[in-house]
């Protein structure tokens, strides 16, 4: 079997692949991304093509030469289509936002992460990981032309996504690594990029959709005023949805779809889950989808999963610096993860699970019933300011769903509670267990509020 040697082996040419290597390799060391797919179809994956903020990224691949792909940075807001209730809801969105063409932009992300010496092996199939005696991960084996081939190094780095096949493989029972992940914490998505005959009147929009059945929602997002991201996706809890015949469905009603084109077709599964407790074990840290690294609400994790990339390769480079590889070592990749976004998405995810509990049409009712505008500034404000503002500004028109509107306050407070305990995240592996039990009471309350099933 042929052996290959870096400093560092990446599995993974996705976003935070690709940046947690370009990091490593301008520091001017040797690294290896090692991916399934061949070097014309790398890149090209199922996504939704909406980035919320568009304007910050790592200056290793800097926003400058992502560009190309950016097609729409007119996006400014959220358009909620209700028909139960016979109701747009339009709600501004703080930040810069943009609508990509995601094959372009995994493009230009392998193209950014290759300026800064990095190798690909691409069509390579990952089949196992390679440990030491003392548990410690030293490399990956895969099939790449009909061979095997063994990739070797100081650290390994999990870019794989979703349901990762590393951490099938890999024997963290002597590290913190998180191994609390089910089904139930990914949903099934589905998306088709489709040309319409005429511009839309909703390019500058992301449009969202309920579905009339199981747990799930559509998507609308403009690429281009004719070129329309569409896709849906549902929670594993739920009902299995068709998706295909289901957006056949949808995209037939709809009359600005009428003679459009289909181009591409991608289905992928996405964490809906907060961010792993732990990414980290002896010789190995895991990024982007395959360590949670994605909002909750959204399944959004490009920027995140970018930054993630970095702070994994500026640990991997200490660690090669200094020889030391133990988890210890590589920790402070898992609190700069929580201090810059994983706090944040840990604090949404309270949001996803009040969703599994409350009926749909209560829910459709009741933002149909709230003023856009102020329901967008109580989501970003406090606790005491969001309580204030729905009292003062929604108490009339939302006669109907107080109840409602009292359990999505409470929600809220327990959202806020988390985000403080996530800001407290340990400095240590030794300090983890006690900072869980603390977080594991404030997920109970969670439970509690919204009656909700465990699920975690």
């Amino acid at each position: 079997m042929p052996a290959h040697e870096y400093d560092v082996v990446v599995v993974g040419a996705g976003t935070a692949g690709c940046y947690a290597a370009a990091t490593v390799a301008d520091a001017g060391y040797d690294v290896v991304v090692v991916e399934r797919k061949s070097a014309s179809e790398a890149g090209h994956i199922a996504c939704g093509d909406a980035l919320k903020g568009a304007d910050n990224f790592p200056d290793v691949i800097p926003k400058s030469q992502l560009e190309p792909a950016f097609t729409n940075t007119g996006v400014d807001h959220g358009r909620f289509e209700i028909p139960r209730e016979d109701t747009v809801l339009n709600i501004p969105v703080p930040g810069e936002l943009a609508v990509i063409d995601r094959r372009e932009y995994g493009r230009c992300v392998i193209d950014g992460a290759e300026r800064t010496g990095v190798t690909f092996s691409y069509d390579t199939v990952v089949e196992s990981v390679i440990q030491d005696d003392d548990g410690r991960v030293t490399g990956v084996t895969g099939i790449r032309d009909g061979r095997g081939h063994e990739f070797t190094g100081d650290i390994v780095i999990d870019a794989a996504g979703s349901l990762s096949i590393l951490q099938d493989k890999v024997d963290v029972s002597g590290a913190t690594f998180d191994t609390n992940v089910s089904y139930s914490q990914f949903c099934s998505a589905y998306r088709e990029i489709v040309e319409v005959p005429e511009p839309v009147e909703w390019d500058d929009a992301l449009v969202f959709k309920p579905t009339d059945r199981a747990a799930g929602y559509l998507w609308y997002f403009p690429r281009t005023d004719t070129e329309i991201n569409a896709g849906l996706g549902f929670q594993m809890t739920e009902e299995p949805m068709t998706l295909v015949d289901d957006l056949k469905a949808d995209l037939q009603q709809r009359p600005e779809f009428e003679g459009a084109e289909v181009t591409d077709k991608l289905g992928a599964a996405l964490p809906t889950r907060r961010p792993y407790d732990s990414a980290t074990a002896p010789g190995f840290m895991a990024v982007g989808d395959a360590a949670g690294h994605v909002n909750p609400t959204t399944g959004g994790g490009i920027a995140g999963a970018a930054y993630a990339g970095t702070y994994a390769g500026e640990r991997a480079i200490r660690a090669a610096e200094t020889g030391d590889v133990s988890e210890s070592m590589l920790w402070e990749y898992n609190e700069h993860v929580m201090d810059h976004f994983g706090a944040r998405y840990a604090a949404l995810d309270v949001y996803n699970i009040m969703s599994t509990a409350i009926d749909v049409d209560d829910l459709m009712g009741l933002l149909a019933a709230l003023p856009g505008q102020k329901l967008a500034e109580a989501l970003y404000d406090g606790s005491t300011q969001f309580g204030l503002k729905l009292k003062l500004v929604t108490a009339l028109k939302s006669f109907g769903y107080w109840s409602e509107i009292m359990d999505f306050y409470r929600a809220k407070q327990q959202a806020d509670r988390l985000l403080d305990h996530y800001r407290a995240y340990p400095s240590s592996p030794d300090g983890l267990a006690d900072w869980q039990a603390r977080r594991d009471d404030i997920m109970q309350s969670v439970y509690d509020v919204t009656g909700a099933d465990a699920k975690y």
